[in-house]
């Protein structure tokens, strides 16, 4: 697969954007939690050990903004909000699933 024809190694193509959002640290694991279904924040939160309220507060509003994740806010006492993946962010989630089990099944030999 050679992507280059495509531009995406151009500096000025808008891909590197998304891959920006979606390859980060904190927004791969992000995707990869909720590809697993809907999760309040906390849940969320404690599923991606680790990350600081502000880091996901970001890379929430982030992946929002580019229509990966949808968040549903209930009008109740005290306030629930839920995230779930939009049906581009499953498929984003689904293209980042090789790349995790690649990271997964060869951390040893690459990390030592």
């Amino acid at each position: 697969m050679r992507l280059a024809q495509d531009g995406v190694l151009t500096s000025n193509c808008p891909s590197r954007v998304v891959l920006d959002h979606l390859t980060s640290k904190w927004g791969v694991l992000v995707l990869s939690a909720l590809a697993d279904g809907t999760l309040r924040w906390g849940e969320l939160r404690r599923e991606v050990d680790g990350i600081s309220e502000k880091m996901l507060a970001a890379t929430l509003r982030t992946f929002e903004a580019d229509g990966l994740v949808h968040r549903e806010a209930y009008p109740e006492i005290p306030p629930r909000v839920e995230y779930s993946l939009t049906a581009l962010g499953r498929e984003a989630a689904e293209a980042l699933g090789p790349l995790l089990r690649f990271a997964v099944e060869h951390a040893e030999e690459i990390v030592g």
